[in-house]
């Protein structure tokens, strides 16, 4: 059975920082690329970064690069999201998913944790 398990989130002031794990199982995590949705409430989900967890590269938008660090650690079989300069905007739910390719990873998701930026 596949296995999403976030956590880290909570609450923090406006330029602070917070750094989410992405504990995976049920499937074969080396093939896969992990990614790091939020949404917001009343907005679309967005995905902000990814990684390929069998040779590391990752993927930002703008808004997030330069603040957000995907990175994997394979052997715990885990994906962390390391989160600085935090902004009140940033608050959301966030999530990770799993799939073949960053441009395919919706195919396993886990329940999300919350992050809430106050101003």
């Amino acid at each position: 059975e596949v296995h999403l398990v976030e956590s880290g989130g909570g609450l923090v002031q406006a330029g602070g920082s917070l750094r989410l794990s992405c504990e995976a199982s049920g499937f074969n995590f080396d093939d896969y690329a992990i990614a790091w949705f939020r949404q917001a409430p009343g907005k679309d989900r967005e995905g902000h970064s990814c990684i390929n967890t069998s040779d590391g590269r990752t993927y930002y938008i703008p808004s997030v690069k330069g603040r957000f660090t995907i990175s994997s650690d394979n052997a715990k079989h885990t994906v962390y999201l390391q989160m600085n300069d935090l902004k009140p905007e940033d608050t959301a739910i966030y999530f990770c998913v799993a799939g073949p390719k960053c441009t395919e990873v919706d195919k396993y998701r886990g329940q999300g944790t919350q992050v809430t930026v106050s101003s």
